[in-house]
C-alpha cells in the first residue's frame, strides 16, 4: 500500500510534539512548513552545549528517527576544515599562504600562473565551477579532476572580486595532499578530528557508518532519494564529511581557545578578505563574516546530495547554533534564526524595508527572468552568467519554485552603483514563500549575474 508522505511526517512529528517546549514546537512547524524529513540540532551556550536533539527521520522507508547520533552531510561546512588544515600546514613550514598554487601542483594551466592559495581560501582566485562539464557519475583521479578544472574560462584576475568557487576547494585539497604528505581526510582525522573527540570523517558510500541518515531531494513535490554520485566526488575538499551536530558543537567550542588553531591564525580565518582595489568581501579564510542587528556572526552553510547545514557562530554572545538536515529544500538558516532569537531575543531577524522603486521596466525585466526559471528556461544573461544554470538547477529551481504559488508582490529592497556595474536586490513575495533575488548589470546593461535564494 502507497501512503504520502504528508501522512508519513505528520506521524513522525506527532510523537515529538506531545512533550515538546515552545522551541521544539517552533522547530516542529518549520519542519512540516519546509517539507523537512529530518533533523539535528546542537546549541551552545557560554562554552557548553545546551541543547542537543533530533527531530523526525533519519529514514523515511525504514522509519529511523533522528537521534542526537544521526550522522549527516555537512556539505560546504566542510570548508571551514579544509582552511584550518592549511593553516595548520602554513604553521608547519609546509606551505605559505602567498605560494603560487602551481608551486605545488603540476601541469596548471598558465591563466592559474597568479592565483595563490591565500586566493583559493578567499574566493578571490576568478575561478568558477566545473559542474556544466563535469560528470557525476565519474571516478575522476585527482589528475583527471584538475586537467578537467583547467578547461574552465577563469571569470577575473586573482584578488579583483569575490566570486564562491567550489573548484578552488577542491585544488585546496589537491595542495594539502601533497604538502601533508597523506591524503588531506587523514590528515584532518589525526590533527582535528580525533583531538576533539569528534566522529567526523569523509564520506564513503561503501563503507559501514553507524546511524548514518539517508538524503532527500523533492521532486515536483514528491519525496526522493539523493542522487548517485561517484565515490570519488564525494572525498573532495569543498565540503565531503560525515558528522553529527555535537561533532560541529565540539569544534565550535575548539575555536575559542588554542586546542587547534592559535589566536593569530583564528583571528585572520575570521577577518574580511580585501580585494585589490582596497574594498573588503564578507569571507575570510574558509568561513563567511557577517553581523546579525549589530552583533558578528561567523558562520558556513552546506548544502550536497540531498542534506543542508549551517554551523553559525554568534560569537558576540557566545552563542552557536548547529543544524544538519536530510532535505535538499531545507532552510538550515530558517531554523538558525528561530534557535538563535529563542536563545538571544536581540538576534531576532528583522525583514528588510522595500524602497521606493524608481526603475519598474527593470523590476519587470527580473519578473520575467523569474517566470523563465518556473518554467526551466534559461533568461537571457551574459556568458558569464550562464554558467551557473546548468541544466540540472534549471530543474532543480522548475520543481522546488512550483512549491513557492503565484507571485503577490515583488519589493525593491536595494540598488547601487559599484563601479561601471548596477547591483539590485529584490524579494518575491509568494503564498508561502519569500525568495531573495540578486541581479548585476554590466556596463552594457547586460544582466552579469543573476543569485536567488529563499528568504
Amino acid at each position: 500500500m502507497r501512503v504520502t508522505f504528508v501522512f508519513l511526517f505528520a506521524a513522525m512529528v506527532g510523537a515529538a510534539a506531545v512533550h515538546a517546549d515552545p522551541l521544539d514546537d517552533a522547530i516542529i512547524a518549520e519542519m512540516k512548513r519546509g517539507h523537512v524529513p529530518g533533523l539535528g540540532i546542537a546549541v551552545v551556550k557560554n562554552g557548553k552545549i545546551v541543547k542537543e536533539m533530533g527531530y523526525g527521520e533519519a529514514d523515511v522507508e525504514s522509519g529511523v528517527r533522528v537521534t542526537r547520533q544521526t550522522v549527516f552531510q555537512s556539505g560546504s561546512v566542510g570548508k571551514t576544515f579544509t582552511a584550518a588544515l592549511v593553516m595548520l600546514l602554513a604553521e608547519d613550514g609546509k606551505l605559505s599562504l602567498d605560494d603560487p598554487i602551481a608551486r605545488h601542483l603540476s601541469n596548471t594551466p598558465k591563466t592559474w600562473e597568479k592565483i595563490t592559495i591565500r586566493h583559493l581560501l578567499t574566493h578571490t582566485s576568478g575561478l568558477g565551477d566545473p559542474y556544466a562539464k563535469l560528470d557525476m557519475r565519474k571516478d575522476y583521479t585527482d589528475e583527471e579532476l584538475i586537467a578537467l578544472e583547467a578547461t574552465i574560462p577563469v571569470l577575473s584576475e586573482p584578488g579583483e572580486k569575490w566570486s564562491y568557487s567550489n573548484m578552488g576547494y577542491h585544488l585546496l585539497g589537491f595542495i594539502c595532499n601533497k604538502a601533508g604528505g597523506k591524503f588531506y581526510g587523514d590528515q584532518l582525522r589525526e590533527r582535528i578530528f580525533a583531538p576533539l573527540g569528534m566522529g567526523t570523517r569523509i564520506i564513503s558510500e561503501s563503507d559501514i557508518i553507524p546511524h548514518r541518515a539517508r538524503g532527500y531531494e523533492r521532486v515536483d513535490g514528491v519525496l526522493k532519494n539523493q542522487a548517485w554520485v561517484a565515490p570519488r566526488l564525494n572525498t573532495t575538499a569543498d565540503g565531503s564529511l560525515y558528522l553529527t551536530a555535537r561533532d560541529l558543537a565540539l569544534w565550535d567550542l575548539a575555536l575559542y581557545d588554542n586546542k587547534i588553531l592559535n589566536a593569530r591564525v583564528r583571528e585572520a580565518s575570521w577577518t574580511p578578505v580585501t580585494l585589490n582595489d582596497g574594498k573588503t568581501a564578507p569571507y575570510g579564510y574558509g568561513w563567511q563574516v557577517d553581523s546579525r542587528n549589530g552583533h558578528r556572526v561567523i558562520r558556513h552553510g552546506g548544502s550536497w546530495q540531498g542534506f543542508k547545514a549551517d554551523l553559525a557562530r554568534f560569537v558576540d554572545d557566545k552563542l552557536t547554533v548547529v543544524v544538519l538536515a536530510n532535505s535538499a529544500a531545507a532552510r538550515p538558516v530558517k531554523f538558525v534564526d528561530i534557535i538563535a532569537a529563542h536563545y538571544q531575543p536581540a538576534l531576532k531577524r528583522k525583514v528588510a524595508a522595500a524602497i521606493v522603486d524608481t526603475e519598474p521596466v527593470m523590476t519587470e525585466r527580473v519578473r520575467a527572468a523569474m517566470r523563465l526559471l518556473h518554467s526551466g528556461d534559461m533568461p537571457a544573461v551574459t556568458v558569464k552568467a550562464r554558467a551557473g544554470f546548468t541544466p540540472a538547477f534549471l530543474k532543480n529551481i522548475a520543481s522546488e519554485s512550483r512549491q513557492w504559488g503565484p507571485v503577490q508582490s515583488v519589493d525593491l529592497l536595494a540598488r547601487e552603483m559599484d563601479g561601471e556595474q548596477r547591483r539590485y536586490r529584490y524579494r518575491f513575495n509568494y503564498v508561502d514563500y519569500a525568495v531573495l533575488v540578486n541581479v548585476v548589470l554590466d556596463k552594457d546593461g547586460d544582466i552579469d549575474a543573476f543569485n536567488l535564494r529563499l528568504d
